[in-house]
């Protein structure tokens, strides 16, 4: 989890489950953007990243596949210049096809300074999508 992108924000998993997802993320230069406060994005990489580990955790346990995200609203709350955050993640709905998550971001006071919820798409796996083929083909002649 800590790789590729998330590396380079340089986002610390404290807590990865199917329940609840914390990520730290100490606050550096490379961060902000020119008004010196921390950029949008990476309030919305923080949010989109804690939301998929957690429904992709969840999902797997609940019969596999992929999860994506297919939607990331984020509320950006209070200018935030260094320090430490802290993101939860926590589910609001799991459902067969899709998820939605809330992640809430706090600063080093536990002052709220972003929240976001993401939707999540279950991907069935390779298996059930032949299950399905199976199922819905016509009957044959033969």
């Amino acid at each position: 989890m800590a790789s590729g992108f998330n590396l380079h924000l340089g986002m610390e998993f404290v807590r990865s489950g199917s329940d609840e997802v914390i990520i730290r993320l100490p606050i550096r230069p490379e961060l902000l953007q020119p008004y010196g406060i921390v950029h949008g994005g990476v309030w919305s990489a923080l949010v989109e990243t804690a939301a998929s580990v957690g429904a992709a955790l969840w999902h797997d346990e609940h019969g596999a596949g992929e999860t994506v995200g297919v939607s990331n609203t984020t509320d950006f709350l209070r200018a935030v210049r260094e320090g430490t955050v802290v993101a939860r993640a926590i589910p609001v709905h799991r459902g067969r096809l899709q998820q939605l998550w809330q992640v809430e971001i706090r600063d080093e006071e536990d002052r709220l300074v972003a929240r976001g919820q993401v939707r999540l798409q279950n991907l069935p796996t390779a298996r059930d999508l032949g299950r399905r083929a199976v199922q819905s083909a016509p009957p044959t002649d033969r």
